[in-house]
């Protein structure tokens, strides 16, 4: 197990650990290349992307709208 020398959160990989620094350091390493926004994780970027590209994989079952993310058709379903 890795620890966090900060704040004594433990993680299984060291990876997970170091992604969890960046949450006290403030890094942000990935880079949006078309609107110079910050991330601290990979996936965070990714999701990111879909604003550019004008994805919305995510459609409403009942009227169609669809989202770019899963989160946002959850709050429209409530």
């Amino acid at each position: 197990p890795y620890a966090c020398g900060q704040c004594g959160r433990r993680f299984a990989q060291r990876a997970n650990l170091v992604e969890h620094n960046r949450r006290h350091t403030g890094e942000k390493p990935h880079l949006c290349p078309q609107c110079h926004r910050r991330f601290r994780q990979r996936s965070a970027l990714l999701r990111h992307r879909r604003v550019h590209a004008g994805e919305r994989p995510f459609p409403c079952a009942r009227c169609g709208r669809r989202y770019s993310r899963s989160s946002n058709l959850l709050l429209h379903q409530r």
